[in-house]
Protein backbone atom coordinates (compact mmCIF):
# COMPACT_ATOMS: atom_id res chain seq x y z
CA UNK A 1 0.00 0.00 0.00
CA UNK A 2 1.04 3.49 -0.80
CA UNK A 3 1.28 6.46 2.02
CA UNK A 4 -1.69 7.73 0.59
CA UNK A 5 -3.88 4.70 0.88
CA UNK A 6 -2.68 3.81 4.12
CA UNK A 7 -3.68 7.57 5.11
CA UNK A 8 -6.89 7.25 3.76
CA UNK A 9 -7.73 3.91 5.26
CA UNK A 10 -6.26 4.85 8.73
CA UNK A 11 -10.02 5.15 9.92
CA UNK A 12 -10.86 1.47 8.81
CA UNK A 13 -7.44 0.43 10.79
CA UNK A 14 -9.86 -0.42 13.86
CA UNK A 15 -12.67 -2.51 11.83
CA UNK A 16 -10.04 -4.33 10.26
CA UNK A 17 -8.87 -5.43 13.52
CA UNK A 18 -11.96 -6.60 14.77
CA UNK A 19 -12.37 -8.73 11.93
CA UNK A 20 -9.00 -9.88 12.03
CA UNK A 21 -9.26 -11.14 16.04
CA UNK A 22 -12.74 -12.52 14.97
CA UNK A 23 -11.30 -14.69 12.77
CA UNK A 24 -8.67 -16.16 14.90
CA UNK A 25 -11.69 -17.04 17.05
CA UNK A 26 -13.71 -18.86 14.59
CA UNK A 27 -10.86 -20.35 13.50
CA UNK A 28 -9.75 -21.45 16.91
CA UNK A 29 -13.40 -22.66 17.71
CA UNK A 30 -13.71 -24.75 14.33
CA UNK A 31 -9.96 -26.54 15.16
CA UNK A 32 -11.39 -27.39 19.00
CA UNK A 33 -14.74 -28.65 17.42
CA UNK A 34 -13.09 -31.11 14.58
CA UNK A 35 -10.63 -32.38 17.33
CA UNK A 36 -10.75 -35.98 16.77
CA UNK A 37 -8.99 -36.55 19.86
CA UNK A 38 -12.14 -36.63 22.37
CA UNK A 39 -13.84 -38.78 19.76
CA UNK A 40 -10.52 -41.11 20.37
CA UNK A 41 -10.91 -40.88 24.00
CA UNK A 42 -14.79 -41.68 23.98
CA UNK A 43 -13.98 -44.96 21.57
CA UNK A 44 -11.43 -45.84 25.03
CA UNK A 45 -14.29 -45.51 27.24
CA UNK A 46 -16.52 -47.29 25.50
CA UNK A 47 -14.28 -50.46 24.83
CA UNK A 48 -13.54 -50.10 28.50
CA UNK A 49 -16.94 -50.47 29.28
CA UNK A 50 -17.91 -53.33 27.15
CA UNK A 51 -14.40 -54.94 28.95
CA UNK A 52 -15.90 -54.19 32.46
CA UNK A 53 -19.73 -55.50 31.50
CA UNK A 54 -21.39 -52.19 32.16
CA UNK A 55 -22.59 -52.62 28.13
CA UNK A 56 -23.47 -55.07 26.00
CA UNK A 57 -22.09 -56.05 22.92
CA UNK A 58 -25.03 -54.87 20.50
CA UNK A 59 -24.97 -51.19 22.18
CA UNK A 60 -20.79 -51.15 21.66
CA UNK A 61 -21.11 -51.59 18.12
CA UNK A 62 -23.95 -49.18 17.37
CA UNK A 63 -22.06 -46.52 19.81
CA UNK A 64 -18.93 -47.49 17.96
CA UNK A 65 -20.79 -46.98 14.69
CA UNK A 66 -21.67 -43.71 15.74
CA UNK A 67 -18.35 -42.70 16.78
CA UNK A 68 -16.06 -43.86 14.21
CA UNK A 69 -18.81 -42.13 11.78
CA UNK A 70 -17.92 -38.56 13.69
CA UNK A 71 -14.81 -39.56 13.75
CA UNK A 72 -14.56 -39.67 9.63
CA UNK A 73 -15.86 -36.89 9.42
CA UNK A 74 -13.90 -34.74 11.52
CA UNK A 75 -10.49 -36.20 9.93
CA UNK A 76 -12.13 -35.34 6.55
CA UNK A 77 -12.94 -31.46 7.78
CA UNK A 78 -8.62 -31.57 9.05
CA UNK A 79 -7.70 -32.83 5.60
CA UNK A 80 -9.80 -29.96 3.81
CA UNK A 81 -8.70 -27.03 6.05
CA UNK A 82 -5.31 -28.11 6.24
CA UNK A 83 -5.05 -28.44 2.08
CA UNK A 84 -6.94 -24.62 2.29
CA UNK A 85 -4.04 -23.28 4.50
Amino acid sequence: MGLITQLLTLPLAPVRGALWVMDQVVLTAERQYYDPEPVRRQLAELEQELLDGRITEEEFDRVEDELLDELEWRKAWQRQHQERS
